[in-house]
């Protein structure tokens, strides 16, 4: 157990981080589900866009790494430009 009073208070902010982290990335993928299973294509599109955005915000905060939200970002616009 820590010692130090600040190392208390950072156990406190990192538990809290990763609740809020894990919240961010569970409702992402929950979002590019959503994405995958669409069928229509202007649906889709207004979709990707919200996604790609949450993807980004995630890279930038190092929830994931960049190259990933670019892979994943560039997985899904195949998915959307291949609907018809």
């Amino acid at each position: 157990m820590a010692n130090h009073k600040s190392a208390i208070k950072r156990i406190r902010s990192n538990e809290t981080k990763r609740l809020s982290n894990r919240y961010f990335h569970k409702t992402t993928r929950n979002a590019m589900k959503k994405l995958r299973l669409t069928s229509n294509k202007s649906d889709a599109s207004t979709l990707l866009v919200e996604v790609s955005s949450m993807l980004d915000k995630l890279a930038k905060r190092n929830v994931i790494h960049k190259n990933k939200a670019g892979n994943l970002v560039g997985k899904l616009t195949r998915h959307v430009n291949a609907l018809s």
